[in-house]
């Protein structure tokens, strides 16, 4: 491993965050090695389908504004988010997409030649902006050319099919570099970095089935949660309230159906088998605009889950089970047209067209509001960050910094739907003039300064763990623990929760921790050995379970995605803070503190979405 010539990043994961943090560090002259798991526009943010949100002219005319922005987001995430980086990312809004656009994003236009608007959950104004249903791909795909421009430049080298194992620390615990795996060939070896940015995403895969792509296991977050970096609310973790249950995977059915017009609606008979376009309208329960007049099928993703999840509780299910109709069928057809994308994916795997038959879905785990614990440098008067200050998104680690969804920052309690491509691409952009501050100015000890046995410590480190896992001879399955940690986290740990079900579900993740300690692998070649890196990802998903349930059971309240049914009411008094926990690798115990959260610019309000006094009663009783 030759030493570079100047001062290098190095980002992990090819999504939005990657790929603007990439753009924003090169533009600095700094070079950047990019290293994904897949190819760089097959990272999961291809995915995202609604839009972006953003106060730009058109939704300005309607009286929006960028600081009704920042509340909503406020709102949304039952302030638990940082106000300052909440600040800056409405405010850069706009511009953020008005860049996007130059970079030939297609964006929905109207007839007079404007963006488009579309309606989505947490806000009574149109304020999406949306490319069909496909917009994280466009995104994904502009932000990729652009990165592409600098790989010509030189300054951005990109590493694909490559994996994080491990984060190089030098003496002082500052990250140095990392260790990585070729998928391929299977090699392992070190890379040398005066900043390492983590932009790896969320951990859908620890609760099994998800939204998620399948390579979203948490793990690179986990392993440097092991190297002592601290994470910051993890047990927040949001269920979408409309995906298709499959047998692998759940399929998102974006909140964009229900920001066109979608309703959500159940048969006011229990047990009622017949088709949906069978079922007259007075026979409809559209329960959402009954309890949420003022919001209706657009109330946060918290609250539409858990609402579709005491339907189905109380038997009010299709056909007594656990769906909901999501119905577009009365759109008209320019409307569908809009949605065409998330259209044929359903019809692809039920053989259902949406156009004419209501969709069958059911809540998903989708999203982490939770990720590594980071810091920022605060204006004089909050509002925003300062612009290149080192530290912005930094975590506890030195130089170890952290964007996107795995950084807990933006969202809360509850992510608004739309935001989080904003956050990923803001995430990039703004923080990433601090990475290449930081390299410049206050890094004193060069990674290239390093001997060459640190490196080859750590590489040696991460052979001793993969040849571990090839050697070992026990009789588990390490897909049969990862199946099974999904199910118990699904049925304990996602939407409702309670002291005696988390005990329960702590009890079994710390029973599979100990069966897989006596594993074997299927495959224990060394080509391309996927059962390797699957395994290796339990474990580290195992770990980051445990420290979920222990932040939930800790959490006693309800605030935002986590619910308690024995502690209904928010906190304030005591949990308005970060739950911030730390490993120990000495021990393999999680500590557990409560850091206050700041409200310098929106003080804490209660949070009901235009609930009806009756309803908001009966939720109490």
């Amino acid at each position: 491993m030759a030493p570079s010539s100047k001062p290098r990043t190095i980002i992990i994961g090819g999504g939005l965050a990657g790929l603007a943090a990439a753009v924003r560090i090169a533009e600095a002259g700094m070079p950047v090695d990019l290293f994904s798991m897949v190819p760089v526009k097959r990272s999961h943010s291809v995915c995202a389908q609604g839009g972006i949100n953003a106060a730009n002219k058109v939704a300005r005319q309607q009286g929006y504004s960028e600081y009704m922005h920042f509340d909503e987001t406020l709102y949304g995430g039952d302030f638990l988010n940082h106000q300052p980086p909440v600040y800056d990312m409405a405010y850069w809004a706009p511009r953020i997409i008005d860049l996007l656009d130059r970079m030939g994003v297609p964006f929905n236009r109207t007839p007079e030649g404007e963006r488009d608007l579309r309606m989505f959950g947490g806000s009574l104004y149109k304020r999406t902006h949306f490319s069909g249903a496909t917009t994280g791909q466009q995104l994904l795909y502009a932000l990729d050319e652009q990165t592409r421009r600098w790989e010509a430049e030189g300054l951005v080298t990109k590493y694909e099919f490559w994996e994080f194992l491990w984060p190089v620390l030098d003496e002082q615990g500052e990250c140095k570099g990392i260790v990585a795996q070729d998928m391929r060939t299977m090699e392992i070896r070190a890379f040398r970095a005066d900043a390492v940015v983590m932009a790896t995403g969320g951990n859908g895969l620890i609760f099994g089935k998800s939204t998620n792509s399948v390579i979203c296991t948490g793990g690179a977050a986990a392993r440097c949660y092991q190297a002592g970096a601290w994470l910051g609310n993890p047990e927040f973790i949001q269920v979408h309230p409309t995906a298709i249950p499959g047998e692998d995977k759940c399929r998102l059915m974006s909140e964009s159906a229900r920001g066109e017009g979608g309703r959500v609606w159940v048969p006011r008979k229990t047990g009622d088998t017949r088709r949906p376009n069978e079922i007259p309208e007075n026979e409809r329960w559209y329960f959402l605009e009954e309890k949420y007049p003022a919001y209706g099928n657009l109330v946060p993703r918290d609250i539409a889950t858990r609402e579709i999840f005491w339907k189905c509780q109380e038997g009010y299910g299709i056909g007594g089970g656990r769906m909901v109709y999501l119905d577009c069928t009365h759109l008209p057809d320019a409307t569908k047209n809009k949605l065409a994308g998330i259209f044929e994916i359903y019809e692809k795997f039920t053989g259902d067209d949406p156009r004419h038959m209501a969709m069958k879905i059911f809540p998903a785990v989708h999203y982490t509001m939770g990720g590594l614990y980071t810091v920022y440098t605060a204006r004089d008067d909050y509002k925003g960050m300062v612009e290149g200050a080192p530290n912005n998104m930094m975590t506890n680690i030195p130089g170890l910094y952290a964007f996107g969804e795995v950084n807990y920052q933006y969202h809360g309690g509850t992510r608004l739907g739309a935001n989080a491509l904003l956050s990923c691409i803001f995430d990039g952009l703004f923080c990433g003039l601090s990475v290449a501050n930081h390299v410049n100015d206050n890094v004193k000890n060069r990674a290239d300064d390093l001997p060459e046995a640190v490196f080859d410590g750590y590489v040696k480190q991460e052979q001793d763990k993969a040849q571990a896992l090839i050697d070992a001879d026990g009789e588990d399955n390490p897909y049969t623990i990862g199946r099974e940690m999904g199910n118990v986290m699904t049925d304990r740990c996602t939407v409702v929760r309670e002291a005696e079900g988390l005990a329960k579900c702590l009890e079994e993740v710390r029973n599979l921790q100990q069966r897989f300690k006596k594993i074997r692998l299927s495959d224990t070649g060394m080509w391309t050995n996927q059962t390797l890196s699957y395994a290796r990802a339990v474990w580290d998903m195992l770990l980051y379970a445990e420290a979920i349930v222990l932040g939930a059971d800790a959490r006693k309240e309800s605030r935002g995605s986590h619910y308690r049914t024995d502690y209904l009411e928010r906190d304030d008094a005591n949990f308005l803070k970060t739950t911030i926990a730390r490993f120990d690798p000495a021990t393999g115990e999680h500590a557990l503190e409560f850091e206050d959260v700041p409200t310098p610019l929106v003080p804490p309000r209660a949070r009901t979405y235009g609930q009806t006094e009756q309803a908001a009663a009966g939720a109490k009783a």
